[in-house]
C-alpha cells in the first residue's frame, strides 16, 4: 500500500459515518521523454518566469490572480483558496443509488481504492461494501481533493471498494453531434452472422499482460539506433504500403470468409490451386505446333 493516502476522510451514509483513506489505483506507464534543444549549440532550452518590463521572477512573488476585466485581476493567495469551506473535503455523503449500467462509460475519469482507515472502521466499511454487492447497486455523492470538487462514484472491488471520479455534463460532448450521419439502417443478415461468428471465436478472457506498449518500444529502438549510429543523420522507417486508402475498396462478405477461414482451412481454400492448375495446360497447346524446322530441309 503506498505510504501517504490520497485522500482522508469519511464516508457518510445517513447517520453512519466510516473513516477510509483513498489510494490512486493506477500510475503512469511507460513513455519516452523529450527535451527542446538548440541544434546548432546542442543546449537544452529553458523556461523562465518573467513579467514584462520586469524581467525574470522569484516563484516566492507569484500569486494567483482570476482576471475580471482585461487587464485587472483579483488577486487570491493559496492559503485564501484552501480556507474555502467546502463539506466535501472531508466528506463524501453518499446521497443517491443507481444500477452501474445507468451511467454511460464516458463520465468515468479515474478510479481510486477505498480502504478503512482504522479498525474500528471495519465493521461499518464491510456492510457498506456487502450491501452494494448484493443490490448490485453504485453509490454516489460529491468529493472535494486537491482543490476540486468531483461527482464520485463507489462500488464493491473483491475486499474492498473503488472509488471513480466522474465527469460532469458540461465535460462531455453530445455523441448526437458526432454520429448522426451514420445511416440507421440494417445490415445484411449474413454479413452479421459472420461478424458475430469472427467474435465469438476470438473472444477471450482480458488479461492486460498480452498488451504493451509498441510505441514506446519502436521509440526506444529508434533513440538506440541513433545512439549507434553516432551520426546526425535522419532515420526514417519505410511506408506501410499495406494500410489503408482512400482507394482500397473492401468486399465485406469476402474479407469476413477469409478471416473465418483462418487457421483452420476451410473448404474455398483448397478449391482455388485445382482450378487454377486446370487452366494452365489449355493456355500451353498453341506453343506445342513448331514444324518450322520442315520448312528448311525442302
Amino acid at each position: 500500500m503506498a505510504a501517504r493516502a490520497y485522500w482522508q476522510g469519511q464516508i457518510r451514509l445517513a447517520l453512519v459515518s466510516i473513516p477510509v483513506e483513498i489510494y490512486s489505483a493506477t500510475k503512469s506507464g511507460a513513455q519516452i521523454a523529450f527535451h527542446q534543444i538548440h541544434e546548432p549549440s546542442g543546449e537544452r532550452i529553458k523556461y523562465e518566469k518573467v513579467a514584462p518590463g520586469i524581467g525574470p521572477v522569484d516563484a516566492e512573488e507569484i500569486i494567483k490572480g482570476f482576471e475580471v476585466e482585461k487587464g485587472e485581476y483579483v488577486l487570491l493567495e493559496q492559503d485564501e483558496i484552501d480556507a474555502v469551506k467546502l463539506e466535501s473535503k472531508k466528506t463524501l455523503e453518499l446521497t443517491q443509488f443507481v444500477d452501474q449500467s445507468e451511467i454511460d462509460v464516458l463520465y468515468y475519469e479515474k478510479p481510486y481504492f477505498v480502504v478503512p482507515a482504522d479498525d474500528l472502521a471495519e465493521e461499518a466499511f464491510i456492510v457498506l461494501r456487502e450491501a452494494l454487492r448484493r443490490t448490485k447497486k453504485v453509490g454516489l455523492g460529491q468529493l472535494a481533493m486537491r482543490g476540486r470538487e468531483y461527482i464520485v462514484s463507489l462500488k464493491p472491488c473483491g475486499r474492498g471498494l473503488i472509488l471513480e471520479t466522474l465527469r460532469y455534463a458540461d465535460e462531455v460532448n453530445k455523441a448526437q453531434g458526432y454520429f448522426r450521419d451514420i445511416p440507421d439502417s440494417k445490415p445484411d443478415a449474413e454479413l452479421l452472422d459472420l461478424a458475430e461468428a469472427l467474435i465469438d471465436r476470438k473472444t477471450a478472457a482480458f488479461d492486460p499482460q498480452e498488451f504493451h506498449n509498441r510505441y514506446v518500444d519502436a521509440l526506444k529502438e529508434l533513440i538506440e539506433r541513433k545512439r549507434k549510429s553516432k551520426k546526425n543523420t535522419k532515420i526514417i522507417e519505410d511506408k506501410d504500403e499495406g494500410g489503408r486508402s482512400a482507394s482500397n475498396v473492401v468486399d465485406l462478405m469476402a474479407a469476413l470468409k477469409k478471416s473465418m477461414e483462418g487457421k483452420s482451412g476451410g473448404e474455398p481454400a483448397k478449391k482455388a490451386p485445382a482450378k487454377t492448375a486446370a487452366k494452365k495446360p489449355a493456355a500451353k497447346k498453341p506453343a506445342a505446333k513448331k514444324p518450322a524446322p520442315a520448312k528448311k530441309r525442302a
